[in-house]
């Protein structure tokens, strides 16, 4: 069997780059995609999907050391599933409403952000995360 998915967003926060006891290298971040939808009234609804993203080995040094928030990404990987749900990880929010998140391990990371457009993507990042919510609510 083999699935894949394909996503293109902005980086939540900068990466977290840690080691596994055997020393390979692992970065995680969050991707934030737009999307939107219409309502039962036909308005258009936009919502913010966020990803958790890790990627490994000499991706992962790479991509620490060149992604901040606001980096615009395009990651290829697989979906993790939770062995509990059989799919998202579910959580309570600290308001006692319950959330999902999508976990994607990255087999293919391409950065497309240029230095300079970094900066004017951090901007819009901080205001899609006043549109859908903090990222506090996400429990990593």
């Amino acid at each position: 069997m083999y699935h894949t998915i394909i996503f293109a967003g902005n980086l939540g926060r900068d990466p977290e780059m840690r080691y596994t006891p055997s020393g390979q290298p692992v970065t995680s971040f969050s991707v934030a995609v737009n999307d939107s939808y219409t309502s039962s009234t036909g308005e258009r609804v936009p919502r913010t999907i966020w990803f958790r993203v890790s990627v490994w080995g000499k991706q992962a040094e790479i991509a620490n050391q060149y992604l901040k928030k606001g980096s615009k990404v395009l990651v290829e990987g697989r979906l993790v599933v939770d062995a509990s749900t059989g799919g998202p990880r579910i959580w309570n929010r600290q308001d006692g409403t319950v959330g999902a998140s999508f976990e994607v391990s990255a087999r293919t990371i391409r950065f497309l952000s240029s230095r300079g457009e970094t900066e004017t993507a951090e901007t819009m990042t901080d205001l899609v995360e006043l549109d859908s919510g903090s990222e506090e609510d996400i429990p990593f």
